[in-house]
């Protein structure tokens, strides 16, 4: 494509996308789709582009009135995914050296806004929680994620793939904490591998496959994953049960339940049973009472840790969208509670960051449910055997009661996750 006409596309994709009507990667799946036209490299041009605008808006947005043309082809020539000397041949030479002006200032000169580019509500809950770590979280979640992968411990092992990759050009490295995980530099095709075609690998962050893990679920249990999506989670536990007992895969949403079907088929698991509810409250959810072995609840979040791969999240959530999630939440996890025999396990997790999506939830359940006894995140961990498990661990008199990963610091999405046993 012409660079002009790129750098015009790459314009009118961005305005589309900082409207904010509906999530980034909705729209840019969109625009492709109306555009079939685009090679490969012309989407990861425009599709980087608009992520880029995104991760530094404020920076961008602080820049842009100093240029020139509409407000979306100065925020694409800012962000512009690419060699430098293609972008400007298609530039006007007042655009040309607009860009070259900007590129020259040293973004440690500016204002702390413009250098982490987060929302003013998100900066201060960061900094109390990492404190010194501000910084490096913020380069963290400013950087692309990798593409972890996790092997299907039911059919494959994890060496064996990994040797399958190489082969196929690809590498692949074993991922610090799960024992299920493979990490890739870029953004390969995998859908296009014979080892995704059979179920050998599904896309997961590692963040997502230990949660999965801590769960611990066990051959011929009972087993129910109360908010399940797409099901990346479900498929992983399945995996660990052997395909042994039965895992029911619930959701309000038949949507991201349909998402889930293809991927089972590849799995080869027959032990999942996916059921779209009404609510948390359906008769499917009451019939089941007092049954189950082992529930997680992945509960539906702001999605503020994942922002390295959906940075605009943080300007599309507000403190009054998060406080009306965390109502949420707690409704989810105490019906999913009544799921559980004694001696059952519970595992509430967020992509969240924030205290209140986490270990606020957490500490008011346990106060409200007296039937239910804490677990030790860091305890589970070591049991099963996590290399450095304690380390990803926070909370409690010991710093072990909840698992919490940072991006800065061990590399996945942000997550919590807490657990409690059935008295």
């Amino acid at each position: 494509m012409h660079p002009k006409a790129l750098l015009d596309a790459s314009a009118e994709l961005v305005g589309r996308v900082l409207k904010f009507d509906h999530p980034a990667d909705a729209v840019v799946s969109r625009y492709f789709r109306d555009n079939r036209s685009l090679g490969p490299r012309e989407r990861a041009t425009l599709a980087e582009t608009v992520y880029t605008v995104l991760r530094k808006k404020l920076l961008f947005d602080h820049f842009a009135p100093s240029g020139m043309g509409p407000r979306e082809r100065r925020m694409a020539i800012l962000g512009f995914h690419g060699d430098r000397d293609f972008l400007k041949s298609a530039l006007s030479p007042q655009e040309r050296e607009w860009i070259d002006q900007c590129d020259a200032i040293d973004t440690k000169d500016l204002l702390e806004r413009h250098r982490h580019n987060l929302p003013e509500w998100l900066v201060a809950p960061l900094k109390q929680q990492v404190g010194d770590g501000f910084w490096a979280l913020v380069e963290a979640l400013n950087e692309p994620a990798p593409l972890d992968l996790r092997v299907n411990a039911l059919t494959d092992k994890r060496e064996d793939v990994q040797k399958e990759l190489k082969l196929a050009g690809l590498q692949a490295q074993a991922t610090p904490y799960s024992p299920w995980g493979l990490r890739l530099e870029g953004k390969p095709a995998v859908n296009k591998l014979d080892a995704f075609a059979r179920g050998a690998i599904e896309v997961q962050d590692e963040g997502s496959q230990l949660l999965a893990l801590l769960l611990d679920a066990k051959r011929g249990e009972m087993v129910v994953d109360f908010c399940a999506g797409a099901g990346g989670k479900t498929l992983a536990i399945g995996a660990s049960m052997r395909n042994t007992g039965r895992l029911y895969a619930f959701d309000t949403s038949a949507h991201r339940l349909d998402a889930l079907k293809p991927r089972l088929a590849r799995s080869k698991l027959s032990n999942v049973y996916p059921a779209a509810i009404a609510n948390e409250r359906d008769e499917r959810v009451k019939r089941l009472a007092g049954k189950i072995d082992r529930v997680i609840v992945d509960a539906p979040c702001s999605g503020l840790g994942t922002l390295r791969r959906n940075p605009d999240l943080k300007w599309r959530q507000s403190p009054q969208s998060v406080e009306e999630m965390t109502v949420k939440q707690a409704a989810i996890l105490q019906s999913a509670a009544r799921l559980l025999k004694p001696g059952g396990r519970l595992l509430y997790a967020t992509c969240s960051v924030l205290p209140q999506e986490n270990e606020a939830i957490a500490e008011a359940f346990t106060g409200a449910n007296r039937e239910f006894s804490p677990l030790a995140a860091g305890e589970v961990l070591s049991n099963l055997k996590v290399a450095q498990g304690s380390s990803l661990t926070s909370g409690g008199g010991d710093g072990q009661q909840y698992l919490r990963l940072w991006p800065h610091t061990r590399g996945t999405d942000g997550f919590f996750a807490a657990l409690w046993v059935k008295n």
